[in-house]
């Protein structure tokens, strides 16, 4: 493993926080690889909790989160961020309210995620699905 190796992926997964930070759709898409290893528990009662596979379809997860979801309620916060290769682990905590219900829902979380050639190619999300779900049913 070299240090560049390391400083890509860090760099790489840097620039996913500040696009996703920005909603920016386009940007993200970029980001991601043409296909994706995505992994997220599908959950029925969570529109925006669903399998994905394109670089589109993981980009357009946020924008429907985003439109689920009061923005001004969301808060994601970042514990640990730890590199080795080329992948990278978050963990943290993140909280929100669902727009159709006004329930809150949250929870800690751990993000995985893989940079191949500047790109990310898997995305793999650990979160309190449970809070969620029960915040999306009236």
């Amino acid at each position: 493993m070299t240090s560049s190796t390391v400083d890509i992926t860090r760099a790489t997964v840097q620039k996913f926080l500040a696009l996703r930070l920005a909603g920016d759709t386009e940007g993200l898409t970029a980001l991601f690889a043409d296909r994706v290893d995505w992994l997220l528990a599908e959950n029925p009662a969570v529109p925006w909790i669903r399998p994905r596979s394109t670089a589109a379809e993981c980009a357009a997860q946020f924008t429907e989160l985003m439109e689920h979801t009061v923005p001004e309620d969301a808060r994601a916060s970042v514990d640990t961020f730890l590199v080795d290769g080329t992948d990278a682990v978050l963990t943290g905590h993140v909280s929100g309210t669902v727009r159709a219900t006004g329930k809150a829902f949250e929870g800690p979380f751990a993000l995985r995620l893989t940079v191949e050639d500047g790109r990310i190619t898997r995305h793999h999300l650990y979160e309190n699905s449970l809070s969620i779900a029960e915040a999306c049913v009236s």
